[in-house]
């Protein structure tokens, strides 16, 4: 495959708050393109606030693709999410517009930028029902025991990854590690990251947090509630909604939600930088309080499309 064959796909990546959604937009707007979420949150209809999915004035300035995929019961694996930003992209290009994928979920913009081929594995409720009754550190131990060189890739404390990759090695006799292989994707790829001073970023996450509170995020999450979604569904237990478990049960209020939600959004952007390392040579980056850093991404993105022309 030639250069001339390869997908240009402009990738933005970073921390929570940071501002992806709106330089993604920005980008689409001025050469045609359409957004590719990589946000896992996103994916679920009804959690709009929590997960800080674009405005409808954004949505309605380019298409977005991976919004609203699923309900909130329902399972969305790396293997689904590979599949559907795959198609997503080439039908994007074939339409004669530009892919771009944004969005602070490291893991899934990390398999698709490098081309990993996970095994679609469907869930088994009775074993993971089995896994997750046992202590997180018998389950490490045997993950570890099967698959040592799961450890590169998974966090021990991680308990939702740990049980995935063992329940895929139990199901296929395969150590999970073994089966994530790699084929270089069919893209010409611009990293682009996004990034500012660790106080600063915090603060702008707590000012989001506070007007996610504003704007009706109690009442989401009761709405949740009352349509059935309990707290052991994977996107009732992530960020901005699990937290209001012990408000529920009347043992904190209000405040003290907002108060853990911010504290586990900052401990949530030291793991997307974890992802995200300001030291990758293939990302480059900018500071978002740099004065004309938008200008700056505008010109090395119109350089990278019009080399790709050529």
């Amino acid at each position: 495959m030639t250069q001339a064959d390869l997908i240009p796909l402009v990738a933005i990546v970073g921390p929570t708050a940071v501002g992806k959604t709106a330089l993604g937009v920005a980008l689409a707007e001025r050469w045609g393109g359409e957004i590719v979420s990589a946000d896992s949150r996103q994916f679920y209809r009804e959690m709009d606030i929590g997960t800080a999915k674009p405005a409808p004035e954004e949505l309605a300035r380019a298409p977005h693709h991976l919004i609203d995929i699923a309900a909130p019961d329902e399972t969305v694996s790396l293997a689904h999410y590979l599949r559907l930003a795959r198609a997503a992209i080439a039908a994007i290009h074939a339409r004669g517009n530009r892919p771009l994928l944004v969005g602070g979920t490291g893991q899934y913009t990390r398999a698709l930028l490098q081309g990993w081929q996970v095994p679609e594995v469907p869930p088994d409720p009775a074993l993971r029902a089995e896994l997750e009754a046992q202590p997180p550190e018998q389950l490490w131990a045997r993950l570890m025991a099967l698959d040592p060189a799961a450890a590169d890739f998974i966090h021990p404390h991680n308990a939702r990854r740990v049980i995935r990759a063992l329940e895929v090695s139990l199901k296929t006799g395969r150590a999970f590690s073994e089966l994530r292989r790699r084929i270089p994707p069919p893209y010409r790829v611009l990293r682009i990251g996004l990034t500012l001073a660790r106080d600063a970023l915090y603060a702008r996450a707590d000012a989001r947090v506070a007007a996610m509170m504003a704007a009706g995020l109690p009442a989401e999450v009761e709405r949740l509630l009352a349509r059935g979604y309990g707290w052991e569904l994977p996107a009732m237990s992530g960020l901005g909604y699990s937290q209001f478990r012990p408000y529920f049960a009347g043992e904190a209020t209000l405040d003290e939600v907002q108060e853990r939600i911010q504290l586990d959004t900052h401990d949530f952007i030291r793991r997307q930088y974890a992802w995200f390392s300001l030291k990758d040579e293939q990302i480059t980056w900018f500071d978002v309080q740099d004065a004309g850093f938008a200008e700056k991404v505008k010109r090395m993105a119109k350089a990278f499309y019009d080399v790709v022309q050529l």
